[in-house]
Formats: structure tokens, sequence, C-alpha cells
């Protein structure tokens, strides 16, 4: 991606973090996970959540029949495969997780990247093969801020759109590294189902609790990491853009585990650039 500029830039003081999550994660987190997010509201927090939701939409297609194929990892995206993500990103995941936080207390309110122009966007350079997928251009912090000045923490589906109006697909990966860059947040939660990058001590596998984005390229092509720990490490690092320093990738299924990073545990793995 392009480096991010626009009117969009920082304009507040940095939100307390942006936290990513896949949809079909987010779904299997436990209710204490949104008890969580919604204490860390009412100590004066400002979570924002960016989610994804790539089995449901694969799902949902399937049972429309609509044929969907992956082009280096990017949904080919046309016209009804996009009518299929929004409904599901913007639509049914954006609402039950807006919906689990609020049964456990909080105040969250659900957005999509069209709302507001939020996330401004434009093809991807090989958009020829995969369609309507985009980059990001401009986020509008602004928006964002708002909300969060509200007492409300945003919950975000990345769909982007263009000034002629146009939607586009976003890697929920980038879209989330490019809200929290032009929030200013220089760290990211990634929440997962694996306590980490593993790593073999010589006793069994162990948590690393710090890498560097060169250890990880050398450690996925020594075979130290594989399978599939190799695209949840590569979305990771993907967030890892702008003003973005730092992502902690954790599994939601931890007790407190938002808390617990917040407060300075070292808990998880820590993925960094390089000075």
């Amino acid at each position: 991606m392009d480096s991010i500029t626009g009117s969009g830039a920082p304009q507040r003081q940095p939100a307390s973090f942006v936290m990513k999550c896949g949809g079909s994660t987010l779904a299997a987190l436990p209710d204490n996970f949104f008890e969580d997010l919604r204490l860390l509201q009412e100590q004066g927090n400002q979570p924002v959540i960016v989610h994804g939701g790539g089995p449901a939409i694969s799902g949902n297609l399937e049972r429309l029949g609509i044929e969907t194929e992956f082009v280096n990892g990017l949904r080919r995206t046309t016209e009804d495969v996009l009518d299929v993500v929004e409904m599901v990103l913007s639509g049914s995941i954006n609402k039950q997780i807006v919906r689990r936080i609020q049964a456990a207390g909080g105040r969250a309110l659900g957005l999509s990247g069209s709302d507001g122009g939020l996330i401004q966007a434009r093809p991807v350079d090989n958009s020829a093969e995969v369609g309507f997928v985009g980059e990001v251009t401009e986020v509008r912090s602004n928006i964002i801020s708002g909300i969060l000045d509200l007492g409300y923490m945003p919950v975000i589906a990345p769909i982007g759109v263009d000034e002629s109006g146009q939607r586009y697909n976003i890697n929920a990966d980038t879209a989330a590294g490019a809200v929290a860059s032009f929030l200013g947040a220089a760290r990211m939660i990634v929440v997962t189902d694996v306590p980490g990058i593993m790593k073999d001590s010589g006793s069994g596998k162990a948590v690393l609790p710090a890498v560097t984005v060169q250890e990880i390229d050398e450690m996925i092509a020594s075979g130290e990491i594989y399978g599939g720990m190799i695209p949840k490490v590569k979305a990771a690092v993907s967030c890892i853009h702008g003003q973005v320093q730092e992502v902690v990738i954790v599994d939601g299924s931890v007790p407190g585990i938002l808390s617990r990073v917040l407060s300075g545990e070292e808990i998880g793995t820590r993925i960094v650039q390089p000075k």
C-alpha cells in the first residue's frame, strides 16, 4: 500500500487501542471477552474495532450459488460478490458484534467504511484480476472521533468507497492498520484463536514474546512457522504500516486478555517494526 495521507490524518489524541478480529473468531469468543471490553470502556478506554468475515461470506455465496475464487489471497470480487460481501460484513456480522457488546453492558455503534465516506479507497493495482477490491487512501478519522466522544466504541466493517460512490471490498487487516494509523494509534491488538506465534524450544512449543517482521519472514522461509499459522501471522504483519509500530497477537478466549495486554503484561506475541 502507498503511504497514507490526506485530510483524514490524525486530529485527536490516539485511541486507546484498535482491535482487529475475524468474524468467525468473534462469533466464537466467550461472553467474558465482551465483558472485558465493557470494563475497559467504563475505565475510560476507547476501543475501536475493525472486523472481517471471510467464512460467513463464503458460506452465503455458496448458498446463493455465486462462484468465488481467490487470487494471491484476495477474493475476486464481482458486483454480485460485492453485494454479498456488503450484506454480510455491514449487516449480519457487524450487528452481531454490536449486540454482544451491548448485551455485556457496553456501548457500541456499528458502521461500515462507506458510511459518511469513512474509508476512502481506490482499486488495487491488479484490479483487472480481482475486481472490486480496494486499497485505503484515507480514513476520515473525525467520524470515529465523534463516535468515541459520544461514549460509543465504533465497530467498523471494512467496505471502502471512492468519490463516485463505487464500493470496494477491503482486506480487514489492511483496513484495521489504516484506521489505527489515521487515529494515531501506535499499537494494534489482533484477536485470534491462537496464543501467539509458536516456536519449538526443544522441550515443546513455546510462545515467542516478541518478533520483528524480518524474523517472521525468516521463520516462514525456514519452516518454523508453517501451515495455518502462516496466514494468521501474515495478516497481523499487514496491519503494520503508517504510524502503527506494533501489533500484538493474542488468544481471545483467555479471560481478561485485552485488559492484560493494555496493562503491560507480556502475553501473546508482539510483532514490532525494526528501529
